[in-house]
């Protein structure tokens, strides 16, 4: 049954491909799509860059803030992941350009006791992760997405992008990232998205 045709959704035939850890390139009951739909709780932000400030802190020897043009001007790196949606769609070879994560876990020195991290919203969106899912090496902070300015509607200027969980851990209009030594559920978490999030095992609920 072609799922998209059904609920009216536009699909692209699907080869079956195989990633280099084995696992299909597409988790099971998703559907690939060229399309980039737009799903967001909350009312788009207005954003200011000369109020936006990016922190970091918690189980970490060093936390810091840094301004818009500071983040902006941290080296930068291009990768290409594929982005799975909760709602079953996902979206292959997505370009993005951005701020690798480890830019800033050598920045913080995390302490030893730091497990789990926080991703936070200015919008006051909170969604959490383990320490192991966050610090890999396809995980960024976005800017840019296929060439162009990361749109406001898909979390931009600045989004948190983990390709290997469900979207909606890549945190839109990312302002800082909390370090912890327990875990806390975020705003899907709460209200019942799973915690763990892994597209390939269906974890989308608890």
């Amino acid at each position: 049954m072609n799922i998209g045709k059904l609920f009216g959704r536009h699909t692209d035939p699907v080869t079956h491909e195989v990633r280099t850890d084995g696992r299909d390139r597409l988790p099971p009951g998703q559907y690939q799509t060229r399309k980039w739909p737009v799903l967001t709780y909350e009312r788009m932000p207005n954003f200011d860059a000369t109020k936006y400030r990016f922190r970091v802190w918690g189980e970490v020897a060093h936390p810091f803030e840094l301004t818009w043009e500071e983040l902006t001007a941290l080296p930068r790196v291009q990768l290409t992941s594929d982005f799975h949606c909760v709602t079953t769609w996902s979206r292959y070879d997505n370009a993005w350009e951005g701020v690798h994560i480890r830019e800033i876990l050598r920045r913080a020195e995390l302490l030893p006791t730091a497990r789990y991290v926080m991703a936070h919203s200015w919008t006051s969106y909170t969604t959490n992760m383990s320490l192991a899912a966050l610090d890999d090496d396809d995980v960024l902070i976005a800017l840019k997405h296929d060439g162009q300015d990361l749109a406001p509607e898909h979390g931009g200027p600045v989004r948190l992008i983990v390709p290997k969980l469900y979207a909606y851990k890549s945190a839109k209009w990312l302002n800082g990232l909390e370090f912890m030594e327990k875990d806390r559920p975020g705003f899907w978490e709460i209200r019942g998205y799973n915690n763990n999030a892994d597209p390939w095992q269906e974890e989308r609920y608890w």
